[in-house]
């Protein structure tokens, strides 16, 4: 059995083909091998599997830190409390940034100005600035896509406009959502998540398309999205870890050898245990960080 402490690409049948973060948490908390360790609570193993598969085999590495502080957190009563943490990133962080990026910073302050988004009054209320957001996208899109047409050939930009898009919303939200709509997948959640990733959809491909005109109408597809948001992208990864990083318990739980670059096996259900016997001011902690400040900038972008 491998115990080499390194993230891989979705699931695996047996520890020897690989460990994806949950499959790593179940190793170190002493269950069966398995993507769905029962200590984790479903909100942060949603979050944590989304992010391992949409990160590169460098930038997964990164989860490593969080994973012992997951454990325990299956009865803590905090999942709702985390998916509210996930819709507000996807509305005050994730499409301002986009917007921002296009030059689109008015609609990008409409929604930046929101109050934390963590209840359904503020959510139906965001629906209006995101779904104005939405227009302006489109409307910057197509003025982009008019301008100097015939100096760009068509097909290349529907690719670009199609591969500016898929990045977008892989590069952290779609791992995002799959924590917020556990808990808030009701019609406004899908409203407000629909709005936020055609909006930033539309703004990443303005910001493609203004790079291709600064660069080789000739280079590759692939290559002039990822100049043009690599960039960004990064950052929204960051701002992802940032946001996780406040959904999780502060006290960091001591598992054999989790610090070094192998494991040993874990003794069963110890940092179980250990939650268990958490004071209940440490669960007040967490729930105070679990209510963002008003400035997006809580969540590192």
């Amino acid at each position: 059995m491998s115990t080499d402490y390194t993230l891989s690409y979705g699931t695996h049948a047996t520890p020897e083909d690989g460990r994806c973060a949950m499959e790593w948490v179940s190793y170190l908390a002493g269950e069966p091998h398995s993507d769905e360790p029962a200590c984790v609570g479903p909100v942060l193993r949603a979050f944590c599997i989304g992010l391992n598969d949409s990160f590169d085999d460098t930038s997964r590495q990164r989860l490593r830190p969080y994973l012992t502080r997951t454990i325990g957190t299956a009865d803590d009563g905090l999942d709702e409390a985390r998916s509210w943490m996930a819709m507000d990133w996807l509305v005050r962080v994730y499409a301002p940034t986009w917007l921002g990026l296009a030059k689109l910073t008015e609609a990008a302050r409409l929604l930046t100005s929101l109050p934390p988004v963590l209840d359904t009054a503020v959510l139906q209320a965001s629906l209006r600035p995101l779904e104005l957001a939405r227009h302006d996208a489109s409307a910057a899109l197509a003025v982009s896509r008019g301008t100097g047409r015939g100096a760009v050939r068509v097909l290349p930009w529907a690719a670009r406009r199609s591969a500016a898009r898929e990045l977008a919303w892989s590069s952290a939200a779609a791992a995002v959502w799959a924590a917020a709509r556990l808990s808030l997948g009701d019609i406004a959640g899908d409203r407000a998540r629909a709005a936020a990733r055609a909006a930033a959809g539309d703004a990443a491909a303005v910001a493609a398309r203004e790079e291709a005109r600064a660069s080789s109408e000739r280079a590759a597809t692939k290559e002039v999205v990822h100049s043009a948001l690599a960039s960004t992208a990064n950052a929204l990864q960051d701002s992802a870890l940032a946001l996780l990083d406040r959904m999780l318990p502060t006290d960091v739980l001591t598992i054999d050898g989790v610090a070094g670059r192998r494991c040993e096996p874990a003794r069963p259900h110890r940092s179980q245990t250990t939650v268990a016997r958490t004071p209940r001011s440490a669960r007040r902690r967490l729930t105070e960080r679990l209510v963002p400040s008003r400035a997006p900038s809580a969540y590192g972008c």
